[in-house]
């Protein structure tokens, strides 16, 4: 909105130009997303208090999570606000890979808002029913996957839909352009190619479950909310780098036409992130519940497939990867194993509790993983 109305007075007066800079945009993008979150932030903790919806506490969970019953949760409504604002005042209005991600973000976050208000009312932790919550991520992810197996290799969504008729012209034929192919980090001139089916069921995978692998990490206050917004910022720059025809041929990354303005949405992810970071540090006066997890996830998931960096996107998720792991392992041994288990509790962060650490403990050593693995994710740019 702001970007059309600068470039309407960039016509007249030559300073407004400036905001055609990308760079440009993604700060302000940043800082209009942190400020949203600043601003709005005491008065929606304020309301979610008079609303009375506050978290309620498995009682089979760490005793000292037990102060926490009450809390108030649905924060996440603040953080999607801040993205949404923020993103659509500075992003290219007309960018279909934008839209993308806002819908998945915000299609991922009403199912989240459901599963907490229900946990709210009902004052019940388990909210939807796991088969209902997977049902509607799964309908949203495949959208998003369906159309970005005909989007990721064309400038305009005009182009989409010439694709789409000439691929059921040619009866449906398995082969995709090459910048669909799946990219191996650390090897140069080693893609493997993933077909229009490989492509579809991939990305499905890495939306779907990058959204549920941030949604079991957000256990903790803070836990979540900061690796989302250094990874985010880490695939912003990724997006920047496949958006430019110049630096994807010089780092030998495909071209993706128009992935360059997701540096837009990466930047306010990060500033809602900084934001809401700054009311749910220890203790959290507010949790982002499953309406911020999922929203973040996915948002998380789907810039790492149109930038071609799902295995990227595990390196520097990877604290997001074992806590899942950590879930996967301990239910798989549970059952096959006649009740025993291999962790105290899981996910992983609940078995160093019980291990004797302390909270802020284990979310700041989590945190410095998290950027030790950014920055071994950033390698990859020029690592090949």
């Amino acid at each position: 909105m702001l970007l059309a109305f600068f470039q309407w007075l960039g016509e007249d007066i030559r300073a407004f130009q400036v905001f055609n800079y990308l760079s440009l945009r993604a700060v302000m993008a940043a800082l209009t997303a942190l400020f949203i979150g600043f601003a709005a932030g005491p008065a929606t903790i304020r309301y979610l208090k008079a609303m009375k919806v506050g978290q309620a506490v498995r009682n089979n969970g760490p005793k000292t999570h037990l102060v926490k019953d009450g809390t108030p949760t649905m924060g996440g409504v603040l953080i999607l606000i801040s993205i949404a604002l923020s993103t659509l005042l500075w992003m290219d209005l007309s960018n279909r890979f934008v839209w993308v991600v806002l819908f998945v973000t915000l299609g991922f976050g009403a199912v989240g808002w459901i599963d907490d208000y229900r946990k709210v009312v009902h004052h019940d932790p388990k909210g939807m029913s796991a088969r209902e919550k997977f049902g509607w991520l799964s309908l949203i992810g495949g959208l998003a996957s369906v159309y970005l197996a005909f989007a990721i290799s064309v400038p305009t969504n005009i182009h989409v839909l010439d694709m789409i008729v000439g691929w059921v012209q040619s009866g449906f034929p398995l082969t995709m352009p090459s910048q669909a192919d799946l990219i191996i980090p650390f090897f140069k001139h080693f893609a493997y190619p993933l077909g229009i089916f490989g492509f579809v069921i991939l990305t499905y995978i890495v939306i779907v479950g990058t959204s549920n692998a941030v949604n079991l990490t957000d256990g903790l206050d803070g836990l979540a909310i900061l690796p989302c917004a250094m990874v985010g910022s880490a695939l912003g720059i990724f997006a920047y780098v496949v958006g430019r025809h110049d630096f994807a041929h010089y780092l030998l990354f495909p071209y993706i036409p128009g992935a360059g303005e997701l540096v837009v949405i990466c930047a306010a992810l990060a500033g809602a992130g900084l934001a809401f970071l700054w009311f749910n540090a220890h203790p959290a006066q507010v949790f982002m519940g499953d309406v911020g997890a999922l929203a973040l996830g996915g948002a998380l998931g789907t810039v790492a497939v149109i930038t071609r960096q799902e295995f990227v996107l595990a390196i520097m998720g990877g604290i997001f990867v074992v806590e899942t792991l950590s879930v996967m392992i301990q239910t798989t041994y549970f059952r096959y194993s006649g009740g025993r288990r291999i962790f105290l509790m899981a996910p992983l962060h609940h078995h160093f509790e019980l291990k004797g650490w302390k909270e802020t403990q284990v979310v700041t050593r989590f945190w410095i993983i998290t950027f030790i693995l950014v920055l071994i994710g950033l390698s990859t740019l020029k690592i090949r």
